[in-house]
Order: C-alpha cells, then structure tokens, then sequence
C-alpha cells in the first residue's frame, strides 16, 4: 500500500476525526523517502537553526548506520540534510523497556523543538497530545517493541496553520494567528500541513528511525473530498484537542468555506 507525498495524497490516509489510532501502513523500501528532496533547502533550514539538530553519544553508532544506509558520510545531521526528511533516533536502555529520543536532525517541526524533547520517553514526548496516554501510549510502546528489521510502517496526520513555511514554530497565540481568517479567504489563509511519519528499526544497532516528512498546501488547493474529509473531521475531534490545535479560531471559517462543496453535504 502507497503513501503519498503531498498533502492531497496523504489526507486520505489520515485520520478523520474520533479516537486516536496509529494507523500504520506496511512500506516498501521504495516507499520509505521522498524520492526527489529539495537538499539546498534542507541546508538552508539547518544553518539558520543551530538548535534543530540534537545528539547525545546514544545517537552516534545508530546516527553513522543511518547514514551508510542512505549512501552518505557522517552521522544524524549528515543522514538527514540528504533528505526531505526529518530524523529522529530512538534507543532503549538495557535496564529500562521503553525508548527515549536520543538524536534529533528537525528542520521542518510542526510547532516543537527537539531540544525539549531530548532523553524523554515517548509518553512524555507526547503530553502535550491529548488522549495520547489513555489512548495510544500502551499500544506505541507495545509496536516499538516487537519492530523488525528490515519492516518500514507509514503513518500521516494534519493540522491547520497559519503559515505556508514548512518551518513552523507558533509565535503568537491562535486568535491573532488566525484573526485575519473568514470563510471568504479560508482558501487561500489556511494551510493544511500533514507530516508523513515512518518507522523502521536499523539492524545493527537496534535503534529505531523516525522520520517526519512534512508538506503544506493551501486550503483552497485541495480536492473537494478532502476539504469535505477536513470539515467532518473538524466537527468530530476528541474533547480537549481542538484546544491543542487552535480550531476554535479557525473552525467557523474553515467549515464555512467548505459548504461550497457538495461532498461535505453527503
């Protein structure tokens, strides 16, 4: 099964709203990575962010195996500026059963920053994602553990920003972020920004990679499925995470813009 690389081919694997779930695919190495990476861009987005790449020595043996695998020289930062992706690495202690972030190459971030997440457990990574311990976290960390060399697994999400740029970090609170927003111009001042998200375990080490491959287009560019898929999945998000997400600053509008679409009336 394929998992696309823009936000039109993604937003049909994502989830529409309700209950968190993983929703993996089963890749192909052929499907791992973007095949055709804008790496001066990449380059671009690193050297004005010194904070984007994060190591400890946990990320040196796995971050020098990635980067063999993908052909180049070097470690983590290496592996990832050769990639539209960004790259996470992930180790488990002898003495412990849960996998901690140990390496961080994170250009592109969806409002976080590698920094504050270094040498967390995946629960705690997560806080901030409502419904992730009672939901998901049991069953993440029961994946993680039973991952087998040599399997890839794709997953992809969204979410409403304000800004085109694939670097996003929130710099002002959501009513002014989308206080210029009506259901006039939703099209054309809300952009739907979907990370494809992958995991594979790396033979030698054991680590496992995490990749976020991130991609933006404009409302208004969609097609009307999935204006129609956004505005359902508007109406159905779990208590507390239109919160997280900013949605009642931009939800009126959104749904206001897709009325025009006769899919979201079905």
């Amino acid at each position: 099964m394929r998992l696309g690389f823009s936000v039109d081919q993604l937003l049909p694997r994502a989830r529409g709203g309700g209950q968190l779930k993983m929703g993996l695919l089963s890749l192909a190495e052929r499907d791992w990575l973007q095949p055709s990476p804008d790496v001066a861009a990449r380059e671009a987005a690193f050297a004005c962010c010194p904070d984007a790449v994060q190591l400890s020595a946990a990320a040196d043996a796995p971050g020098e195996e990635l980067a063999a695998m993908l052909g180049v020289s070097g470690a983590l930062p290496n592996a990832a500026l050769s990639r539209h992706e960004d790259m996470c690495l992930l180790t488990r202690r002898s003495d412990e059963d849960i996998y901690r972030l140990v390496g961080a190459a994170v250009a592109y971030p969806t409002d976080w920053q590698p920094k504050d997440k270094m040498g967390l457990p995946l629960a705690a990574m997560h806080a901030p994602i409502h419904g992730y311990q009672q939901q998901l976290a049991s069953g993440v960390d029961h994946f993680m553990a039973r991952l087998k060399p040599g399997r890839i697994f794709g997953r992809c999400n969204w979410f409403i920003a304000p800004t085109p740029q694939l670097r996003w970090i929130a710099d002002s609170a959501p009513e002014a972020a989308f206080g210029h927003v009506d259901g006039a111009n939703a099209g054309e001042t809300l952009f739907i920004r979907s990370e494809r998200q992958t995991l594979r375990r790396l033979p030698e080490t054991g680590a496992i990679v995490f990749t976020i491959g991130v991609y933006v287009a404009p409302l208004g560019s969609l097609s009307p499925g999935n204006i129609a898929m956004l505005a359902g999945a508007i109406r159905s998000l779990v208590s507390g995470e239109g919160d997280r997400r900013g949605s009642a600053y931009y939800a009126e509008a959104l749904l206001r813009y897709a009325a025009a679409y006769p899919e979201v009336l079905t």
